[in-house]
């Protein structure tokens, strides 16, 4: 198949819209057109990848981790990131990443996490504002249906797992057709009254243009009525980290057991034991220290996450435990979400889970 269909789906999973301001998700190298005959999945492309996906005979490699996250000026292999994209090139072989975004949709990386530890009613920890806008237009009653139709099929109307959702306000619209126009209803020269629908519908703001062309091409006016309105609601379904409950509370020590055990850590570096149960917890895949706050007031009794610096375990200030997991640790399980992700739309495609354990850390 050719690349494009697999960062498309990538894509409407983990829009890139939502990756952060630092992050170079997306492809790497490769042309969208390019026959992609197998793909290796991994944290993080590095030489001995490229040489497992030659020997598997794939074409494409999907990480976690961009290769790249800033620019490059010169191409002569001095470091390990230039000699992984010039053996790429070298062997006609496609770079995708997808890093933040995937780390900041519901059903990502933080989710995955939340389900090894056996979270249940999960909820984004620090969600996202100004991502969501609503559209208004005002079309002909009868042809309300047909509009809203086209811009549901967009996207637009989705509000956590409610879709096809809208506001519709019946009234009375006025205009006056000028010369040169050709009007849906009227005469040019006259005002019309005409019986109108005003449909109101959210929208992630990344999805604005196609649900502009789904509108003008839906809409029977020659000048078609609409606002684009921002909001600064939370999205609720996008943002930073996790929160989440364990079924049965634990013990300290018994969680930090358990986490250990199903989180594969050598090791777990973590704050003073409170002498409570632990029911609520907190996650961030990766670098998550920047959430500490959120965790505290969510009111966690465990933030598992990874790199924290020594002075920053003091910022816990006795309100929760701070388990860090290891970086790697706290995202290999992201792997097997693309494989989830990717064999469930394309069932005979070839699918390989990187062997290679890309950890740079090693543990006596």
């Amino acid at each position: 198949m050719k690349l494009r269909e697999i960062t498309s789906h990538l894509e409407s999973i983990a829009p890139l819209a939502y990756q952060e301001s630092y992050d170079n998700s997306g492809l790497i190298c490769g042309n969208q057109d390019m026959e992609i005959t197998g793909a290796v999945i991994c944290l993080d492309s590095t030489e001995a990848v490229i040489d497992e996906a030659i020997a598997n005979k794939c074409n494409l490699i999907i990480a976690h981790h961009p290769i790249v996250f800033s620019g490059l000026k010169k191409f002569n292999g001095k470091n390990y990131v230039e000699r992984v994209i010039i053996k790429a090139i070298q062997n006609n072989i496609a770079i995708y990443a997808a890093h933040t975004n995937l780390d900041n949709v519901f059903n990502g990386v933080n989710a995955k996490i939340a389900e090894k530890i056996g979270l249940i009613n999960c909820k984004i920890l620090a969600p996202q504002n100004n991502t969501i806008k609503k559209l208004v237009t005002l079309c002909p009653d009868d042809k309300a249906s047909i509009v809203r139709a086209a811009l549901f099929e967009t996207g637009a109307g989705a509000i956590g797992n409610y879709d096809e959702c809208s506001f519709n306000t019946n009234g009375t619209g006025t205009f006056r057709a000028g010369e040169g126009t050709n009007p849906y209803v009227g005469e040019i020269g006259k005002q019309h009254q005409e019986k109108e629908t005003k449909i109101e519908v959210i929208y992630p703001g990344y999805l604005e243009s196609k649900l502009l062309k789904a509108l003008f091409l839906s809409h029977p006016y020659e000048e078609v009525p609409y606002d684009l309105i921002p909001l600064t609601n939370a999205n609720n379904m996008v943002g930073a980290g996790m929160i989440g409950e364990l079924e049965k509370e634990m013990d300290e020590v018994a969680f930090l057991n358990h986490l250990k055990k199903v989180m594969k850590a050598e090791g777990i570096r973590y704050t003073a034991l409170r002498g409570k149960k632990v029911k609520k917890v907190a996650v961030c895949g990766g670098s998550g220290s920047f959430l500490l706050g959120n965790a505290k007031s969510s009111g966690a009794d465990v933030f598992v996450t990874a790199d924290f610096k020594y002075h920053q375990f003091f910022d816990a200030e006795n309100q929760l435990i701070i388990a860090d997991i290891g970086h790697y640790e706290s995202e290999q399980y992201t792997m097997e979400l693309f494989y989830e992700i990717l064999s469930r739309k394309f069932t005979t495609f070839a699918l390989h889970l990187s062997k290679i354990n890309t950890n740079p850390i090693n543990y006596l």
